[in-house]
């Protein structure tokens, strides 16, 4: 019977092609690719996101287990389909207009991503029309938001009005995040959520979609 704990080891050393043969492996064997995805990458993604919020793991560490984890998706995310598993949500992500950061995006990406969200990656300086856009065209659960620059913050606040505006922040909800964020920053502008680091956030999107 395929070892889908030996996935999710392989996975969180970041042994991309191991993860590649052993899904393969375990689906030649009958495993659907639900509980390939659930209980053997999504299971290592989560111990990493873990190890990552303790300071255990760094950044390089989460690129290798991500690239490993993009490579196990390659072969399920067909037989995902024709299982109709649906995705755990849908999350529209960017860093505001006027910053170019995109590291910590890229790892709360990632973390997202291990949790089963399809991410919808807009880049970096994105600007407020392309964030309400984006979460309208892919009917989008959660906006999130990055910025690294205090002088950029502001948009953050952009988006929330234009979501009201728009009457689309009872559908979709906004979260912040980024060094120079706080709590109190996202009470202050009506976003519904910040978290201080990737794991986090990938954490509290869940619970948001669940709510």
């Amino acid at each position: 019977m395929a070892d889908l704990n030996a996935i999710s080891e392989a996975l969180q050393k970041g042994k991309a092609n191991d993860v590649k043969q052993m899904v393969q492996a375990a689906i030649d064997e009958g495993v659907t690719a639900r509980q390939v995805l659930e209980e053997g990458m999504m299971a290592g993604m989560d111990v990493v996101g873990r190890k990552f919020k303790n300071n255990e793991v760094y950044v390089p560490e989460v690129l290798i287990a991500a690239r490993a984890m993009n490579a196990g998706i390659e072969i399920l995310r067909p037989l995902l389909i024709s299982e109709k598993v649906k995705p755990r949500g849908t999350v529209v992500i960017g860093t505001v207009k006027g910053d170019l950061h995109d590291i910590g995006k890229n790892l709360v990406k990632m973390m997202m991503e291990g949790k089963g969200f399809n991410v919808v990656d807009l880049g970096t300086d994105v600007p407020v029309e392309k964030f309400l856009s984006a979460a309208q065209e892919n009917e989008a659960d959660i906006i999130c938001c990055s910025a690294l620059l205090t002088t950029t913050m502001t948009e953050m606040k952009k988006v929330v009005e234009a979501a009201d505006e728009a009457g689309v922040h009872k559908q979709v909800k906004i979260m912040i995040g980024g060094a120079p964020v706080t709590q109190q920053y996202c009470e202050s502008i009506g976003a519904d959520a910040y978290t201080p680091d990737a794991a986090s956030a990938a954490e509290k999107a869940t619970e948001l979609v669940s709510a």
